[in-house]
């Protein structure tokens, strides 16, 4: 399988891959949620070279997770926003977060935490059913072959 054809495959997980499959993809990310929006906010926070940033922007904006909106006419100024597909990355990022929490920080704990806005206090993310509620763990799912999925689909 080649890097270039991630998103002609019969697999979610590969053509999600195409789209946000990078580093700098996953921290730009980040930094939208984190409420960053404008181009320069981007380059100082990530210390990512301007090529790059506007490469993984402009492929952000093709994939429809972000949108180019204008915050000044003279000169045209833009500035990128989640759109709802990009919004739908939330949980994924949140996932992301929570592992490198549990696996990757040192003996000081999480460097951010995450608080439900609702109930006032702090959350960690949990993958639930959607039919039933209850929360759903590795060896709580079977997988099977859904109808987009081909003969060279990845599945045993």
């Amino acid at each position: 399988m080649r890097w270039e054809e991630l998103d002609q495959q019969p697999c979610s997980l590969s053509r999600a891959l195409s789209v946000i499959g990078d580093r700098w993809t996953l921290l730009i990310l980040r930094d939208c949620f984190l409420g960053i929006r404008r181009f320069d906010a981007f380059e100082r926070r990530l210390g990512v070279t301007r090529h790059v940033l506007a490469d993984r922007l402009k492929k952000l904006v093709e994939a429809q997770v972000l949108v180019r909106v204008a915050y000044q006419q003279k000169p045209l100024r833009e500035e990128y926003r989640l759109t709802d597909k990009g919004k739908d990355l939330h949980p994924v990022m949140l996932a992301l977060v929570h592992w490198g929490d549990r696996h990757m920080a040192d003996q000081r704990g999480a460097p951010v935490l995450h608080r439900h806005k609702a109930c006032g206090q702090l959350m960690r993310p949990v993958t639930v059913c959607s039919e039933c509620g209850e929360a759903v763990g590795v060896r709580d799912v079977v997988v099977e072959a859904g109808p987009g999925w081909s003969e060279a689909g990845v599945l045993p």
